[in-house]
Formats: C-alpha cells, sequence, structure tokens
C-alpha cells in the first residue's frame, strides 16, 4: 500500500494506536455532526477493519492522517467507491479529521495529495465530494481543491432519514 507524504502530512496504513484516537474522534458530537450519530469503539473498530480489508482489496481507500513533526494521528482521507444506491456511480474523496486539527488546512492538504493518487496513479478521469448541503466547511475544502458544484446535482442521500443530514451536494473534479 502507497503511502503519501505532503509537506506536513503522511498517510499511511492504519496501525493498533489509531483505534483509541479515531474512536474518541467519532464520539465527539462536533466531528460528527454532518455524518450522524456518533459512533461505539466496536463500530470505529469494525471500520478499520473495513478500511484495510477495502484497500488491500482495491489499491486505494481511507488513510490514517498523522502530523509528521509530531507523529500524531489527526483523521482520515482517501478514496472509496461511491455507495450503491446513490443516483450516480464513481470514485469519491473524503476526510475527516479530529477536532484538535480543524483549521490548519491539513484537509485541503491531505486531500490534494489523495486527488494526485487517484489521477496520476490510480488513472482516473473523474473523483467526486459529497457532503450535506449544511457542512460548508467541507464544501469550502473541495472549492479549494478546484471541486465545481452544479446544483442540478444535488441529491437527497436515500440511506439518511428526512432531516438535516438528508439534502447533499455532489461536487467534481476531473484529470
Amino acid at each position: 500500500m502507497a503511502e503519501l507524504r505532503t509537506e506536513r502530512l503522511l498517510l499511511r496504513r492504519w496501525r493498533e494506536s489509531d483505534l483509541a484516537p479515531w474512536a474518541a474522534m467519532n464520539a465527539d458530537p462536533e466531528v460528527r455532526q454532518h455524518l450522524g450519530e456518533v459512533m461505539t469503539r466496536e463500530q470505529t473498530d469494525a471500520s478499520v477493519a473495513t478500511f484495510r480489508a477495502e484497500f488491500d482489496q482495491r489499491g486505494y481507500g481511507w488513510w490514517a492522517v498523522e502530523v509528521q513533526a509530531t507523529g500524531e494521528f489527526i483523521g482520515f482521507a482517501g478514496l472509496d467507491d461511491v455507495d450503491p444506491g446513490l443516483p450516480f456511480t464513481g470514485v469519491e474523496i473524503g476526510w475527516r479529521l479530529a477536532r484538535s486539527a480543524w483549521g490548519h488546512g491539513y484537509a485541503t492538504e491531505s486531500a490534494r495529495a489523495v486527488l494526485t493518487y487517484g489521477f496520476d496513479t490510480l488513472g482516473l478521469a473523474e473523483i467526486l465530494a459529497i457532503t450535506t448541503a449544511t457542512n460548508h466547511r467541507s464544501q469550502a475544502v473541495m472549492r479549494r481543491l478546484g471541486m465545481t458544484h452544479n446544483p442540478a446535482d444535488n441529491f437527497d442521500d436515500p440511506s439518511v432519514p428526512d432531516g438535516p443530514l438528508r439534502p447533499n451536494v455532489l461536487y467534481r473534479i476531473t484529470r
């Protein structure tokens, strides 16, 4: 599995030492604000097992993100196949960072490395990004990455009950 390095970050394979801070992130209601309910330790451990298996299977997925200078785990970034049942298909980019890592440009920095990997290594023609209509922070990252949004692509996520997390926006970028 390829590691990706940026000026400040290392995107790498998940380690056992990532499980506790990952669980803490996913138990934080602010981190989960646009994602749904907080997650249990068991759910977060299972998610990492899935991330590892999918990466091994496909050659892409969710990397653990750490700050190179300190070795601190701060979240994840990567690529995933769009969930079945959505009104489009493709590969989506995503990121999730601990609150302590917000506001430092880490989401944009890690996502740029992921886009480069997706286009240059995987040969993808297009990469998508999806978030709730109310997640303005992630949409700002998408715009900084050069992604574009067509309001005609907005959709309601069929896997989410009626409420503020159901309306979603779709951003795109081509090679």
